[in-house]
């Protein structure tokens, strides 16, 4: 079964406003991102958007215009609104506290929008994932970690308006190419940093990096914040039959095309071997608690799965003096680890986890809708090198469509069992299988 892949081409870097200059350049429209934006219910920025060019590529420009004393941004000319981001006890030279946003007030914002649960969780993990690197870059907790007021406001938009694309385009996947750095100095707000900055460097930790081709910044902790969270992959090679590709222009004029390309496209309907974001070496992070209430667990979980967590589970064990206790257990990624480890300490009563490394063998899978006499029913399939192995009705289409008609759940789920058995596509699949 096909499915939808967006493809990073970072040649010359990535920023958050070129990344929402190459999605509308996709085809995202620019009246249905700032609807969506819009639902944040927070005001003083205005879009420009526009056709520009460098060394020939013809692409979308998106500038974040502020109402901040007449402050026009455009942060990929003057990338400076990241290296903003600072702890803040108290106000510093007459500044007061409202020049400010920190993570926990964009999270509410976030959290308090009419935006939809998924661009929601997209948009907390790439915040996240920004405020834990500039903590750990400043040396603070992640609660303390401000954001001037004009450069929390170009953040917003920016991560918020990646989540928003994604889900506008129907993505289910992306990917990315190594990343290119730039290199040199960059001004911030306390004076000149190395190229990648601080804050860019600790967020991509673990993934392909190269430094230049010119002596500028081309990554800015947002963007790299942006990819980081959003690819489950990171390698130079496309593998998707591409149907758009779109350019978004930056704000230098760099030897090398200050574009962002991006690919969207189906994937091959046989699943690539080797190729399953399930599989692979993962972590397991586990804590052993005695004194919480049972019923902050279920938050707890949603958040590590919020944060990028693949799976959670809780195990009962008996603890010293015979005190009933439960393990709770969290499969990561390595690229979300620091978040899930954050969560973990965070909101739970726990002093410490344990983190250990573990091989995940995974079936490939996919999904596809079958009509049955009930309804549409979505059907999750398993592989293994393109054979069908195992299928399954989605618990939840059959139970709506039970309640519905007044019958059994068994009843739909055979039906749509016979549907799907009934099929082409299966048919085709199991031909596959015997030759």
């Amino acid at each position: 079964m096909a499915h939808t892949i967006l493809y990073y081409d970072c040649f010359s870097g990535v920023s958050g406003d070129m990344n929402l200059g190459a999605m509308i350049d996709l085809g995202v429209r620019p009246e249905d991102l700032e609807r969506e934006l819009a639902k944040l219910r927070i005001d003083g920025y205005r879009l420009e958007i526009f056709r520009d060019e460098r060394k020939g590529i013809t692409g979308t420009r998106v500038i974040v215009h502020t109402d901040d004393h007449d402050h026009t941004h455009d942060h990929t000319h003057d990338h400076t609104h990241d290296h903003d981001a600072h702890h803040h006890h108290g106000a510093e030279d007459g500044e007061a506290h409202h020049h400010h946003r920190g993570l926990t007030e964009i999270k509410r914002i976030i959290t308090d929008s009419d935006l939809s649960a998924t661009v929601k969780h997209r948009a907390i993990a790439i915040f996240e994932r920004l405020g834990l690197a500039e903590a750990k870059v400043h040396g603070v907790p992640v609660d303390e970690v401000h954001f001037h007021e004009v450069g929390a406001l170009d953040a917003i938009v920016d991560i918020v308006g990646a989540a928003i694309c994604l889900d506008l385009l129907a993505v289910e996947r992306v990917e990315c190419s190594e990343v290119r750095l730039g290199g040199g100095t960059v001004r911030a707000a306390h004076g000149l940093l190395p190229v990648p900055a601080p804050a860019t460097a600790e967020i991509l930790r673990d993934i392909p990096v190269r430094s230049g081709p010119v002596d500028k910044e081309l990554t800015t902790p947002t963007g790299a914040a942006i990819v980081r969270t959003l690819a489950e992959a990171f390698d130079n090679g496309l593998s998707m039959t591409v149907q758009a590709v779109g350019y978004g222009i930056g704000g230098n004029d760099n030897e090398v095309a200050n574009v962002l390309r991006v690919f969207l496209g189906q994937s091959t309907s046989a699943p690539v071997p080797g190729r399953n974001p399930d599989s692979g070496e993962y972590l397991q992070v586990d804590t052993n608690i005695d004194d919480m209430l049972p019923e902050d667990y279920d938050y707890l979980m949603e958040r590590l799965f919020d944060v990028g967590a693949q799976d959670v589970w809780l195990t009962p064990i008996v603890m010293k003096k015979t005190r009933p206790a439960v393990t709770l257990s969290c499969l990561c990624s390595e690229s979300v680890r620091d978040a899930c480890i954050d969560v973990l300490l965070r909101e739970s009563s726990s002093l410490g986890v344990r983190v250990s490394q573990l091989f995940r063998p995974a079936l490939d899978r996919s999904s596809v809708t079958v009509e049955c006499e009930y309804g549409a029913v979505r059907v999750k399939i398993a592989y293994r090198d393109g054979a069908v192995l195992k299928f399954k009705p989605e618990y939840e289409d059959c139970r709506a469509l039970a309640q519905q008609h007044g019958v059994t759940i068994q009843t739909v789920r055979r039906a749509a069992l016979n549907s799907y058995q009934s099929s082409p596509e299966y048919q085709q699949k199991m031909d596959e299988a015997i030759s």
